[in-house]
């Protein structure tokens, strides 16, 4: 009764393939548009901007873009932090070489140049899967690290990534006279457009190819599918996000970043956020991110709140015990992620008042 479809017809094939037919679904979109866009940067504080929400905003690109190639097409990756590591690094070197280039094409350029790096790592996925093309993806992960660190031209004889200044629009987003709202606006841009451009492509032929390879490569190659393309086009597209969410995390967040900040437990910390959003989920992605992020902030805080004589250490510990609990859990009680909570919310509500 509260969530119902009954009485909303669809007169044409377009209704029909809406991304979000229901009337209900479109409202609750439109009270979160109102949310994200105004109520949160008018009555949050600098550290909530900060350190909470631009968090979450380039972990959910990050997230969404291994959900693409994790999720959809099967392809087990642990390379996520390098891939967002060729966003950051080469982001920052055309901002230091280009200093009049604009600073959203520098965004989408460093998308660009991890594509091409995703693609190079992802021919391994046309002869192997599984646990050995982790394997593979993994020593992605290490020999980027290794690269960036070792060579002197990525960070110019230095081991520091220091964020240069950029404004849009007279407004200054990069660097430290950038304002909290500035940056926020900036990273929530990106991430709405690029989330409607992956549900979108997850609901086309790209997307129906990648779920039949995921579901069985041979049966798809038999139908017509070609391997080649399309796991080498996933391995493009996921870099390409994760390469702008390692170039939005340099510039919005870390003015002053090192390399090894890209390291594995980055990429081991986004493939849990779509493990407990859930895989094959664009929504399980923002809400693996929200998880994932707020947690330890709220572990953290909690001592404080509640007036308990805890030290900073054993705080910490308890932070990653408790946090290790909480994932556990979730896999435990519902393996398919926080989406299907969700899902299983809206099927109660569809039953409501009468269940059957």
């Amino acid at each position: 009764m509260i969530y119902r479809e009954a009485g909303q017809f669809k007169t044409s094939y377009a209704a029909d393939q809406a991304i979000f037919p229901i009337l209900q679904d479109r409202i609750a979109v439109a009270i979160m548009m109102v949310v994200a866009l105004v109520v949160i940067p008018m009555f949050g504080s600098d550290y909530f901007l900060e350190i909470i929400m631009i968090n979450v905003l380039f972990f959910s690109l990050a997230a969404i873009g291994l959900n693409l190639l994790t999720g959809y097409t099967g392809q087990i990756s642990l390379g996520t932090g390098g891939f967002m590591a060729v966003g950051a690094v080469s982001s920052y070197k055309m901002a230091i070489l280009f200093p009049d280039l604009n600073i959203i094409l520098i965004f989408l350029l460093s998308g660009l140049f991890a594509a091409a790096v995703g693609i190079l790592f992802g021919l391994p996925s046309l002869r192997i899967k599984g646990f050995y093309l982790a394997v593979a993806t993994l020593a992605a992960q290490f020999f980027l690290d290794w690269l960036f660190l070792r060579v002197d031209w990525f960070t110019n004889a230095s081991t520091a990534i220091e964020g240069v200044p950029r404004s849009l629009f007279g407004v200054t987003i990069t660097g430290p006279a950038a304002t909290p709202v500035a940056k926020y606006y900036v990273a929530l841009g990106f991430v709405l457009v690029f989330a409607l451009i992956a549900k979108n492509l997850v609901r086309s032929q790209v997307g129906r190819a990648w779920m039949a390879i995921r579901d069985m490569d041979i049966a798809a190659e038999i139908i017509g599918i070609r391997p080649l393309r399309t796991k080498l086009l996933a391995f493009a597209i996921s870099s390409f996000y994760c390469g702008i969410a390692g170039s939005l995390m340099l510039f919005l967040f870390y003015d002053s970043a090192e390399p090894d900040l890209f390291d594995i437990n980055l990429s081991f910390k986004v493939l849990f956020m779509i493990i407990i959003g859930g895989l094959g989920s664009i929504l399980g992605s923002f809400l693996g991110a929200a998880f994932i992020v707020t947690i330890p902030v709220i572990l953290t805080n909690a001592p404080d709140l509640l007036g308990l004589p805890i030290s900073s250490e054993l705080a910490k510990h308890l932070e990653f015990m408790i946090f290790g609990a909480l994932i556990i859990f979730f896999l435990i009680v519902e393996p398919h992620g926080l989406a299907r909570l969700w899902q299983i919310a809206k099927e109660k509500l569809r039953q409501w008042p009468f269940p059957y």
